[in-house]
């Protein structure tokens, strides 16, 4: 199918459904702001009082970081890259495995609102704030691209313009935010995932049509060398390869799910630890439905455009643009599912940012405003809601824009800046004899190594040799020269371009930019939290941190662990078994008490002396 240089707008109908999941979103928090008006306490508000279930939270969790990046981005690189992106789908269970067996339980039983709180717990107050303002920093910059991403998405396919639909992502969400609190923030997005899921699968059922099958779609992918899941290249400057997915994706997931506040605010406020447990381990079915989604809609795009890229031949701007062009493409001629798709990706907006907005408010109220600042609880309840910060994410989407790949930009901040705090909190729960000083230190090396490579990616990208994107042609394309078509033989591609423009500077390009600059961006949260957990043992040991005392709550302990639990229970089963087959043990006490009449068995053995004649 060739891409064509006129594409779709919107109509009634489409409009009529994206208004639709707007006005049911803002609902959502007006209940919740009715219903707990009598919760006056800041920590209720941003705590959902602790009376959270596993299921709905579970929801929440996936919605909250499988944002509009992932509608819009991922099936991007999908059509770029190949499927070996899903193989974030291994990483994930170990994420979902450390984040419950590891984090969960220490926050947990602390009964901590701000995750950071637990820095000054086991380290000190400096360790604190360093954490909170890097948290702060990191959540506004990832806010300001997932806002920018579905405005982007609206400008390509209704026209909208570009700002308008950015300033009203971040009303609506910080509306429903600072209305209803966590609760509003879960139940909303319960249902935008729903939509999500929705909007995925109207583009993809009308894709498979289209072309024939699923099997259709597999065997044009496979030709196009987008089934590249097992690439076991160990080479770190490869973009994605098995290693630096199930790897490399690990430790930057397990920023967002062991550490980041706004995952640790919702299963803190499950009622139980085993719902917080539950809700872990639910919402990692939630991430895979949702992962498939978006790498099946990449294939879909490639056996779309296979033989006419639009990006290519200049009929979209960037390659995050590709997904609603092809929505506005196929799905013209049905009214009302461009607009559920365009809900898809403005859902995964929202379900973010609202987020973000009560997790930067949390921290804000209990590290920045309660250690030094004496408010009332009015006050505090009144701060708690968050307005500033939705004004300063609105604000950060226009930095967003100059960011490139979104899907590339938004991991590379968790990688520098999560990576780092990652190593930390390891730091102090796993190892007993770190001290504030190695801490310190830890956090501070790792963050100055995650920023070097980090940064230098930016200035000496890696080269197309290194990347291996895969191909794209244009040969497909039969545009005439009308007057709104335009020449595609005379005219150079993008690639192209890129390409000499690459070749020319490779003469300019240092050592380090073909070798530390260029590795993978995956690898930027390992190298953080590796290096902080080297420096912080490394120090802590050198000052004296053997001869630490530490209060047993703070660490990991073996009790806090499902495998100690099975164990336990395995080994009470046993003894019990072992119990009832022994017949020798304990016989005196496991037989009753003895009958009188025959305790003495001798006075019964009669001689045949002493029978009467």
């Amino acid at each position: 199918m060739a891409a064509s240089p006129v594409i779709g707008s919107f109509v009634a109908a489409d409009y009529a459904v994206f208004a639709l999941m707007l006005l049911v979103s803002a609902a959502i928090g007006v209940y919740y702001a009715i219903v707990g008006r009598g919760q006056s306490s800041s920590r209720e508000f941003l705590m959902g009082g602790q009376s959270m279930t596993a299921v709905p939270v579970a929801l929440s969790l996936t919605a909250s970081f499988m944002s509009a990046i992932t509608v819009l981005a991922t099936p991007a690189e999908v059509y770029r890259y190949g499927a070996s992106y899903g193989l974030f789908s291994l990483s994930y269970v170990l994420v979902v495995v450390v984040s419950s067996e590891v984090f969960l339980p220490v926050f947990y039983r602390l009964g901590i609102t701000s995750t950071y709180e637990y820095l000054e717990i086991r380290f000190n107050r400096a360790t604190r704030l360093l954490g909170t303002v890097m948290f702060i920093v990191q959540t506004i910059l990832y806010t300001g691209i997932v806002i920018y991403a579905p405005a982007l998405a609206l400008n390509q396919v209704t026209g909208m313009d570009l700002w308008g639909a950015v300033i009203s992502t971040g009303v609506v969400c910080t509306f429903y935010c600072t209305m209803g609190g966590l609760k509003a923030v879960v139940w909303t997005d319960v249902f935008q995932v729903g939509i999500m899921v929705a909007g995925f699968l109207s583009v993809i059922i009308r894709a498979v049509v289209l072309q024939g099958g699923v099997s259709n779609i597999l065997n044009h992918a496979e030709l196009g060398g987008r089934l590249n899941f097992w690439d076991f290249d160990a080479s770190p400057l490869r973009r994605h390869t098995f290693w630096t997915i199930t790897f490399g994706g690990t430790f930057v997931w397990t920023s967002i799910y062991g550490i980041n506040q706004a995952q640790v605010q919702r299963y803190i406020s499950c009622k139980s630890m085993t719902h917080a447990k539950m809700s872990l381990y639910i919402n990692l079915l939630g991430l895979w439905v949702i992962m498939l989604c978006s790498v099946f809609a990449g294939l879909c795009l490639y056996s779309v455009y296979k033989h006419c890229d639009p990006w290519t031949a200049g009929m979209v701007s960037a390659p995050d643009q590709l997904m609603p062009y092809m929505v506005m493409d196929i799905l013209r001629d049905y009214p009302g599912l461009p607009g559920l798709f365009v809900a898809a990706a403005y859902s995964g907006t929202l379900s973010t940012v609202s987020s973000s907005v009560n997790a930067l408010a949390a921290v804000t109220i209990e590290d920045l405003i309660k250690p030094y600042i004496h408010m009332s609880e009015k006050h505090l309840s009144w701060t708690s809601k968050g307005f500033l910060y939705g004004a300063l994410c609105i604000g950060m989407a226009g930095i967003a824009s100059l960011m490139g790949s979104l899907l590339q930009a938004a991991i590379s901040i968790f990688g520098i800046i999560g990576g780092p705090l990652l190593g930390l909190f390891s730091l102090g729960i796993l190892c007993p004899y770190a001290n504030a000083t190695g801490g310190l230190a830890g956090l501070l090396s790792g963050l100055v190594m995650s920023l070097w490579v980090g940064i230098g990616a930016q200035f000496y990208p890696p080269l197309p040799e290194q990347s291996r994107p895969l191909g794209l042609t244009t040969h497909g394309c039969n545009f005439t020269t009308a007057a709104n078509a335009f020449n595609w033989t005379t005219s150079p591609t993008k690639s192209s371009l890129y390409t000499t423009v690459l070749q020319q500077n490779t003469a300019e390009r240092p050592f380090l930019a073909d070798n530390w600059y260029s590795l993978s961006y995956l690898y930027f949260s390992p190298i953080g939290t590796l290096t902080t957990l080297a420096v912080g043992l490394l120090v802590s040991l050198l000052s004296g941190g053997m001869k630490l005392k530490l209060e047993p709550r703070v660490t990991l302990m073996k009790e806090d662990t499902m495998l100690f639990c099975f164990y336990k229970l395995f080994k009470e089963r046993v003894s019990d078994m072992t119990g009832k087959l022994d017949l020798t043990k304990n016989r005196e006490n496991k037989c009753g008490n003895n009958n009188p009449g025959f305790c003495n068995v001798h006075e019964l053995v009669f001689t045949k002396s002493s029978l009467p004649t």
